[in-house]
């Protein structure tokens, strides 16, 4: 059923909701546009480092650059079990950062054997890019230039010297 005027015509659907605004000179409010969203940020759960040293493998070959996933609550819990861990417990490291280093060089899954072969300088290293990535959610640290005292950040996850 259509509705009508006191004269008889057909009302417009808009009349009779804003009758305050026809009254007074306003048009009817523009119906709600939805608003686009913003792009999805990409959930990263790989990054990418380079090694301060890297890996020499028993070829002679260097291995720097490599990869590391997002530890999981398995990745976390499994090191308590395992038996090299319990007999000392330093080796927990060794076993997290093995089942978390998804390549080094051309190797891909390493595994703790690799780990255990890194320099110490290297495995300092990938326990700080291991606490960032997963803990702080980000490869950046905030440093201080030691000649001019300048703050600044650097990405922990490779790069050259000068690199931005």
């Amino acid at each position: 059923m259509r509705r009508r005027s006191v004269a008889g015509a057909p009302v417009r659907p808009d009349e009779d909701e804003y009758p305050e605004h026809e009254q007074e000179g306003f048009a009817a409010p523009a119906p709600a546009q939805p608003v686009p969203a913003a792009p999805p940020e990409r959930f990263r759960t790989e990054f990418e480092f380079e090694l301060p040293r890297g890996y020499l493998d028993r070829n002679g070959v260097l291995h720097r650059t490599g990869a590391m996933r997002l530890a999981t609550a398995r990745d976390e819990l499994m090191p308590l079990i395992d038996l090299r861990v319990k007999n000392n417990p330093a080796y927990l490291t060794v076993v997290l950062l093995g089942s978390v280093i998804t390549r080094i060089g051309s190797l891909t899954d390493p595994g703790g054997q690799v780990v255990e072969e890194l320099f110490a300088s290297d495995l300092a290293f990938l326990q700080d890019f291991y606490r960032r990535i997963n803990a702080e959610g980000h490869t950046r640290a905030a440093v201080t230039c030691p000649s001019c005292e300048s703050p600044f950040e650097v990405d922990l996850a490779g790069g050259r010297l000068g690199e931005s």
